[in-house]
């Protein structure tokens, strides 16, 4: 499977002339979800769920479909009839050839005084790939590669460190790192690296590795 970094929080996955794009939010390429044939979106957050980006990518591709949670598919389905599928824990499905299961009900706690929406993460492919979306949520099945969220508002070194040694992963590729500037990428590539108990590694948006 070939694995794509976009800009933030999105990726796009691969597999026998078929594209998994996950998260194509308001933080990343305009075209980072065009020749999609199938998109997941975590939650309603703009980061993630950009509704240009997604149109976009549902015109190019007449066949392409969107899996996400209910206050996502309720913005975009009636533009898409029968092409935008509701989800949420514990749901599998198969997109584009790619098997899904879906883990988690909520997004991270930004703050008590801010309600939480709903968030679910998505397991690709057994374990291959899993992108928690805004949660730090551990799947029930072991991790091969995590798309892990480096740097957010909702979240501190200390939890990314542990999140990595909860879930175990044999990777993990950092994401959700828009507000992450350069002169602090040393600082998290040395911590996380180091006490992670993972390969901890990064892409630049564009930078494809296999997985």
């Amino acid at each position: 499977m070939k694995l794509t970094k976009k800009s933030h929080a999105c990726v796009r996955l691969e597999k026998a002339d078929r594209t998994l794009v996950l998260d194509p939010g308001a933080f990343t390429e305009e075209d980072a979800a065009l020749g999609a044939d199938a998109i997941l979106v975590t939650h309603e957050h703009p980061d993630h769920f950009d509704e240009s980006r997604l149109r976009a990518a549902m015109e190019s591709n007449k066949a392409a479909e969107i899996w996400t949670l209910r206050s996502v598919a309720e913005k975009i389905s009636a533009a898409f009839p029968g092409r935008v599928r509701t989800v949420g824990h514990g749901d599998t499905f198969t997109a584009a050839g790619f098997d899904v299961q879906v883990h988690g009900e909520l997004h991270a706690v930004i703050h008590p005084d801010i309600p939480r929406v709903t968030n679910v993460g998505y397991l690709v492919d057994g374990g291959a790939v899993f992108h928690p979306g805004d949660a730090l949520t551990v799947p029930d099945r072991p991790v091969a590669t995590l798309m892990l969220p480096v740097m957010a508002p909702w979240s501190k070194i200390s939890e990314v460190i542990d999140y990595v040694r909860e879930v175990k992963p044999q990777r993990a590729y950092d994401i959700h790192d828009a507000l992450l500037t350069d002169l602090a990428r040393p600082i998290y590539d040395r911590q996380i690296g180091q006490l992670g108990g993972a390969q901890h590694l990064r892409l630049t948006p564009g930078e494809s590795a296999e997985v």
